[in-house]
């Protein structure tokens, strides 16, 4: 009988996430639509950009893998919420959703360290950085959302000033799959 304490190896783990990054992407990608049919434009591109973040993301891990001559499956996604109640509902439900990776993230850290895969410890370091950027991003983003108190137009007003929407030079960075090769 196998032992069903035995935790997942990190490759496993890995090829996971990769859908689950895919998954992401889509639903910043739906987020997005949502918030321009709401004439957000704002908040909108704010999620546009985050839907490329997370597509790059997964990339990056599908070239690790690549890198390491292990088998890498790009497979469908899972479930994408593509209407909210409100954009409020919007933010907090992607909120939630960084928190569920910033946890999967945290999760193949733990298994990596665990089975002594030095490469993909050194690997997911990145990612983890990456995820408290991302939670403390959506955490703030909520928060402006929430003191606005319905008035929407301040929160396209702090997002054009405050909130990064041009992707940024990483030189830390992964590479990813299908990006120039220098």
């Amino acid at each position: 009988m196998p032992d069903t304490d035995v935790a997942q190896p990190f490759p496993d783990l890995l090829r996971a996430q990769i859908r689950h990054g895919f998954t992401a992407a889509q639903q910043y990608l739906a987020a997005a639509v949502y918030l321009d049919s709401n004439r957000l434009p704002q908040l909108a591109k704010y999620c546009y950009g985050k839907s490329g973040e997370n597509r790059a993301h997964a990339l990056r891990m599908v070239q690790y893998l690549l890198d390491r001559d292990l088998d890498v499956r790009v497979e469908g996604l899972n479930e994408v919420q593509s209407t909210f109640e409100s954009p409020r509902a919007a933010i907090a439900h992607l909120l939630d959703s960084e928190r569920t990776i910033a946890a999967q993230i945290t999760a193949l850290a733990d298994a990596a360290r665990t089975s002594g895969d030095y490469l993909g410890e050194r690997f997911i370091q990145w990612f983890l950085k990456e995820q408290v950027e991302d939670v403390a991003g959506m955490t703030t983003l909520l928060t402006v959302v929430d003191r606005a108190a319905g008035d929407l137009f301040d929160v396209e007003d702090f997002i054009s000033r405050e909130l990064r929407t041009a992707p940024r030079a990483d030189v830390t960075a992964p590479k990813m799959a299908g990006a120039a090769k220098n």
